[in-house]
């Protein structure tokens, strides 16, 4: 009887350990099922200046996706136009835009770029759902 007790001890203790493991995942799903800030930011760039402005861009978003609470930071030039820059971020929340805007990089692209953008159209969203192929 002394042996059914101890398996019965084992077994009891693995269902409880897997219980922890599945709350535990359940919880980083919850935690992350909270709509992300996203940003869309349309960007026209005085002619002339598309090589300087995408040098500070990109020294900007490499910096930005080392913040603790940026996704993503994606940079596109429309085929039709070679002045016309795309920005798409992702954050987890509000509070990491801001925290990316009040950084010494953000503020060095700023500085940087203010007389290379003729024109700036800056969109905010909440993300839905993201569908993205792994490698």
């Amino acid at each position: 009887m002394p042996q059914v007790s101890v398996k019965m001890l084992v077994i009891g203790g693995a269902c409880a350990i897997a219980a922890g493991v599945l709350a535990l995942h359940g919880q980083q799903a919850a935690a992350q099922s909270k709509p992300l800030a996203v940003v869309a930011v349309d960007i026209d760039i005085v002619p002339g200046q598309i090589d300087n402005y995408l040098s500070a861009i990109k020294e900007n978003g490499a910096a930005a996706v080392k913040e603790p609470g940026c996704r993503e930071f994606n940079i596109s030039v429309s085929e039709k136009d070679p002045n016309h820059v795309l920005l798409f971020e992702v954050y987890e929340d509000a509070a990491a835009l801001e925290a990316h805007r009040a950084t010494d990089h953000f503020k060095k692209y700023a500085a940087a770029t203010k007389d290379m953008v003729a024109k700036r159209d800056l969109r905010m969203f909440s993300s839905v759902a993201f569908n993205m192929k792994r490698k």
